[in-house]
């Protein structure tokens, strides 16, 4: 197990090391050992479990929380490979959470009705980050010989990019180029269209993503329209915007509203309409009412303000949660 500290000496990042070809009991077996030892080695007696995914709950559901947190992001049982236990583990997670937050409208409806204390939070922001890429920054090696206009996208390759799409778009305008940065996952790398204007540049770090993010003319969002994004809430929009840069998006719902319902996102569910609206941005008619609307939207929406919302309804649900204790004491 690796253990270390962030440069705040406030948050442990332990990442547990386990031999390969185990069987998922077995993954589960050692991932609850080395938790446990962990604990008692910390002298940590006292503990607050916030999930991401209900699949932890095969390691950690033996354990005593003062409060259990259920931060749903995604409909993970609709992604490639979901484990079928997922939908089980989740309903049984929903059964012991205190406090869950759900990270995009979409999901929020889908969920609401299963809880009796659930939130929406929307994807938010480090403004401060990605407005670097509104300033010249250096130019990535890998990026720097690539003619413009670029179009560009950052995040997961998998089964919720729309290949064809891009396949089309590449074919249709051979001057523009589409640049795609993250690591292929869950699908072959032989499936991606191959051409001299599309360009994979790997996985990179979260603070090289405004240096790629500043050379691009466009950003894109060019998801499959499938079971696997009907719930998605994409972080990238407010970051592409908070970096200056126009976005063309699929029409995903969340992406709809509030973003595209604002004027600050086009939405084209075609090739032809994506390169109309490519076509439009890249005059740059309109571009500074444009930004000034993006910089109005945004300034309401922040990571720490996420947090202080989330930190006061956990605080809520912790006096609720003793206050009943107390009476279940006293009654017996």
């Amino acid at each position: 197990m690796e253990i270390t500290i962030d440069e705040t000496n406030t948050v442990c990042i332990v990442v547990p090391h386990l031999k390969p070809g185990m069987k998922e009991e077995e993954v589960m077996a050692a991932q609850q050992h080395l938790l446990d030892n962990m604990l008692k080695s910390m002298h940590i007696n006292k503990n607050m479990l916030w999930y991401y995914s209900p699949m932890a709950l095969g390691w950690t559901d033996h354990l005593d929380a003062e409060l259990i947190i259920y931060d749903c992001m995604d409909e993970l049982s609709a992604f490639k490979f979901a484990p079928p236990l997922l939908v089980l583990r989740e309903q049984k997670l929903l059964q012991k959470a205190d406090v869950v937050f759900t990270g995009g409208q979409s999901l929020y409806e889908a969920k609401k009705h299963l809880h009796n204390n659930i939130y929406l939070f929307p994807s938010s922001i480090d403004k401060a980050h990605f407005n670097r890429a509104r300033s010249p920054l250096p130019e990535p090696v890998d990026q720097a010989t690539i003619p413009h206009p670029r179009i560009g996208y950052y995040g997961v390759l998998d089964e919720r990019l729309d290949i064809d799409l891009l396949k089309e778009l590449a074919a249709l305008r051979p001057d523009w180029h589409f640049i795609l940065v993250g690591p292929v996952v869950k699908i072959d790398e032989a499936e991606l269209p191959r051409k001299n204007n599309i360009h994979y540049l790997g996985s990179k770090q979260y603070k090289e993503l405004p240096s790629y993010l500043a050379g691009w003319d466009i950003a894109m969002m060019p998801f499959a329209l499938n079971e696997s994004t009907r719930y998605i809430s994409p972080t990238k929009t407010p970051e592409y915007l908070a970096g200056g840069k126009p976005v063309i998006s699929t029409p995903i719902k969340d992406v709809i509203t509030p973003y595209e319902e604002n004027g600050l996102v086009h939405i084209a569910a075609t090739p032809a309409l994506f390169i109309a609206a490519a076509e439009a941005i890249l005059t740059k008619a309109g571009y500074d009412n444009w930004l000034t609307n993006v910089d109005r939207f945004l300034s309401g929406i922040s990571w720490d303000e996420t947090w202080q919302n989330m930190e006061a309804l956990i605080e809520r649900a912790i006096e609720n949660k003793q206050k009943a204790n107390s009476k279940a004491h006293n009654y017996v």
